[in-house]
């Protein structure tokens, strides 16, 4: 197991799923982190099992606590990536409590489905807005101008203490042409994307990588059969994946070992 001892990381929407799951990976590895989270109520649907919702309305500090009880450091805090006074506030409460952030995870997402047609439910249930400035501003302030001031938030500071080692990672989904049915999703992934293989390049002196994972599905709540039966039915897609199995990943790419790895989009099947 590769060790991230010594470091502290923020990883956004850890309260469950994947980002629950890197929290605790970080943390195996000797790593502080602060679980930042925002509780969602997501009204009751049938494409979304309780399992999904539940995640999704569940409080951070659990998290935390497992790992204190393990003998590691954590601080669970809730705050709203839709602020752009949130990320100078997370940093600040990681270096007060925990120690200078090397490590970045942007995991959150301010997720709705959209389409440039007309409202409609979709072949899993899911009821799909028309785009209109409340879905343009949910999914951008989240994915994209979030996970920017967030990185530029850690480079600062970084840069201002003469640091010389750093580890961004952050989440996509794909979409190379584009993401029918979850058209603003796709493009703030896309704009994320973006920042992060800037941030590789402009903060590679300072020691610093940045990639982006592409998870394969992944077992947060919301697999449904028909979700595993359009996984079973594809050519591309392999595994239905557990959240664990990507925070290795991304635990891993947060190590060491992991120094050559950067400006990518890894895509896990």
């Amino acid at each position: 197991m590769q060790s991230a001892g010594n470091h502290t990381a923020i990883v956004t929407g850890a309260n469950h799923g994947i980002g629950e799951a890197t929290a605790a990976a970080l943390a195996a590895r000797g790593c502080a982190v602060l679980c930042t989270f925002l509780r969602v109520d997501d009204p009751a649907a049938p494409a979304f099992p309780p399992a999904y919702r539940d995640g999704r309305l569940r409080d951070g500090a659990p998290v935390a606590d497992r790992i204190r009880a393990r003998g590691g450091q954590a601080l669970a805090m809730e705050a709203n990536l839709a602020d752009p006074a949130t990320a100078a506030a997370l940093f600040d409460a990681a270096e007060e409590h925990l120690g200078p952030v090397d490590i970045l995870v942007n995991n959150a997402s301010g997720w709705v489905a959209d389409t440039f047609q007309s409202a409609h439910t979709d072949a899993f249930g899911r009821t799909v807005q028309a785009v209109n400035p409340g879905t343009w501003l949910q999914q951008f302030s989240v994915d994209a101008m979030a996970a920017s001031l967030l990185i530029a938030e850690f480079a600062q500071r970084l840069i201002a203490r003469r640091g010389t080692w750093g580890r961004i990672v952050g989440l996509t989904s794909g979409g190379d042409i584009g993401f029918p049915e979850e058209v603003s999703y796709g493009a703030a992934k896309a704009a994320q994307t973006s920042y992060t293989m800037s941030a590789a390049i402009e903060l590679a002196d300072y020691g610093v990588t940045a990639n982006m994972v592409h998870p394969p599905v992944t077992d947060t709540g919301w697999v449904t059969d028909a979700v595993r039966k359009l996984v079973a039915d594809s050519p591309t897609m392999i595994h239905v994946a557990a959240p664990a199995e990507v925070a290795e990943v991304i635990a891993y790419l947060a190590s060491d070992a992991a120094a050559l790895i950067t400006a990518n989009v890894i895509t896990l099947r």
